[in-house]
């Protein structure tokens, strides 16, 4: 089997593959101090506990944007699975897109695994919105190419950085307002109204103006675990792919075997 991992800013996913399907997943914080020890003994055991072998991942391809974990991920893929793994866009792993931006080699290796996983799944014009550490959204034709796109703070980190600034604005969760009043009576009420109807009328807004400039039909993709919270009180997704990251490193993982 295929292990994938995602390492992002602020977790590292883990999936395992089987014919492309996901059979497993797990998730663990980001820290580029974790060695490859800690994540073999993580790992093996939760690859136990789903009631697999030790010796079930053949191949491993890894995908970050965070250039200090990588070593480490390396180190595991070498020493506990006795795989050389394929690196996100190099080699054999190669993105295989045009980035038709000024500056490609800048582009988050999340993000263009995001769109290639996109345009594999759906045709024409694409917006695909990705709610991470960032919230992204990137532009992919209707050929395949990579047109650039728009960074956003994420939610959590804009939610982080007012209660910080604010001393008596209380922590709250992110979750769907109570009502449909946009004039809260209360200061959480005040403060889930402005993150989430905020974020709402941001993504509406933004995608509105990228729709007008592209000038063409145009269809918005939503991933991340977010998605299905902002996906309840807004009709501008018309999909919504969790696993789009992973399934771009799955597409690229299977380009590398036809190349070979």
């Amino acid at each position: 089997m295929l292990l994938a991992i995602d390492a992002g800013n602020t977790n590292v996913v883990f999936a395992l593959l089987e014919d492309g399907a996901i059979r497993a997943r797990w998730r663990i914080a980001t820290d580029p101090r974790r060695t490859g020890d800690e994540y073999g003994v993580w790992l093996h055991q939760l690859i136990a506990l789903e009631g697999f072998p030790r010796d079930s991942v053949s191949e491993v391809i890894i995908g970050t944007v965070v250039p200090r974990a990588l070593h480490n991920l390396q180190v595991l893929s070498n020493k506990y699975f006795k795989v050389e793994p394929l690196l996100a866009g190099e080699g054999k792993a190669g993105w295989g897109i045009d980035l038709d931006v000024e500056e490609p080699a800048s582009v988050g290796a999340d993000r263009v695994l995001n769109v290639i996983a996109a345009h594999s799944l759906h045709a024409g014009d694409l917006i695909v919105i990705d709610f991470g550490t960032a919230t992204t959204f990137d532009v992919v034709d209707y050929r395949g190419a990579y047109k650039g796109g728009i960074i956003a703070p994420g939610i959590n980190l804009s939610l982080d950085a007012l209660v910080t600034a604010a001393a008596k604005l209380p922590r709250i969760a992110i979750e769907s307002p109570t009502g449909s009043s946009v004039i809260g009576r209360t200061t959480e009420d005040q403060m889930h109204i402005g993150i989430y109807w905020g974020y709402v009328a941001m993504m509406e807004g933004l995608a509105a103006r990228i729709k007008a400039e592209i000038g063409r039909p145009v269809k918005v993709v939503a991933t991340g675990g977010l998605a299905t919270l902002f996906q309840q009180h807004t009709a501008l997704f018309d999909e919504v792919e969790p696993d789009l990251t992973i399934q771009g490193l799955a597409l690229l993982y299977e380009r590398s075997q036809k190349a070979t």
